[in-house]
């Protein structure tokens, strides 16, 4: 698709408005409807493997490879449901960008973030490479006390933090220590920016770039870089690459509860990807290329707001 062929123009991304298309009213009711079905199924589907997953503790004083098996089973089951509901019952429209990827690798995968509809976006493609099942996210350390998504996180070594390094260092030294030994197989997804892009969130982060000396962001904020720097020495014999999403909704972001109802009509996703090979062992340098990443981000995202695509032609990824 070239500029010529572009969507709806999205609204200014410094400035970035939330979803809104003015369906008529019979079809906003339609797909509140069809949102609170989904919803109620997709609940109960979850407590139901909540349920499944307590139960395996049974086995792990005994194979804490077959424990993990279980809840990878568990992970792959429910969220594979969960992307069949956003994408293929609502029709959501997927375009994907950049680099095609392999099936079945291990990587971590670091985006941008704007909304919670960012999580089944990278759904669509861990589901197309085989990889549903494995996905593991940084998330704050409060959601493993919220039912369903928190406690199912708490079986599938997902990494909780608490905002500091400091607190966090050793919990996470620990998990990758568990990741190398039993082998697991793992998409660990890692928003770097911390939190989720906003007005205000950018003035911040561009005073912190001017004052370390960094590039000004306009689109993405500049990531947190020691978090990175300990994945990448923590797990670099267990992946074989990075993967670098940059993701962009061209109606507006959506919240979650619009993406499951089907309020979203399409979404964009630009993938890089780096071999683990060719990514930096010195931390100082390690930083650096993410941040460098970033600033190829921020030109990317620059170009979304003025297009409403990104720019060369789209990669089919079934």
């Amino acid at each position: 698709m070239t500029v010529s062929q572009k969507e709806k123009k999205p609204t200014s991304i410094s400035d970035r408005k939330p979803l809104s298309i003015p369906y008529p009213k019979w079809k906003q009711i339609w797909l509140t409807c069809r949102g609170l079905f989904w919803s109620f199924w997709l609940i109960i589907s979850l407590l139901t493997c909540n349920a499944l997953q307590t139960f395996s503790l049974l086995v792990w004083p005994f194979s804490k490879r077959f424990f993990r098996r279980i809840n990878q089973a568990m992970a792959h089951f429910w969220w594979t449901f969960f992307i069949t509901v956003v994408e293929k019952k609502n029709k959501i429209k997927v375009t994907f960008w950049g680099q095609d990827v392999p099936e079945k690798e291990h990587v971590i995968l670091i985006s941008n973030h704007q909304c919670m509809a960012d999580i089944p976006t990278v759904m669509t493609l861990a589901r197309r490479k085989q990889r549903i099942g494995d996905l593991k996210f940084f998330v704050k350390d409060i959601i493993k006390y919220v039912p369903g998504v928190g406690w199912g996180m708490l079986f599938l070594d997902c990494l909780f933090v608490k905002r500091t390094w400091s607190a966090d260092r050793e919990s996470i030294s620990q998990t990758f220590r568990n990741i190398s030994r039993y082998k697991v197989p793992i998409w660990l997804v890692s928003y770097l920016e911390g939190t989720r892009f906003s007005a205000k969130k950018l003035i911040s982060s561009r005073k912190f770039a001017a004052k370390a000396g960094h590039w000004m962001p306009e689109h993405v904020l500049l990531p947190r870089t020691k978090g990175f720097v300990a994945t990448v020495q923590g797990l670099r014999d267990c992946v074989s690459a990075i993967y670098d999403l940059t993701i962009g909704y061209p109606d507006g972001v959506p919240t979650l509860w619009q993406i499951i109802s089907g309020f979203v009509p399409s979404l964009h996703v630009h993938i890089s990807r780096t071999a683990i090979v060719d990514i930096p062992t010195d931390p100082a340098e390690i930083s650096n290329w993410v941040l460098e990443q970033f600033k190829k981000k921020d030109q990317l995202m620059s170009f979304f707001s003025q297009h409403g695509v990104f720019h060369g032609e789209p990669i089919k990824i079934q």
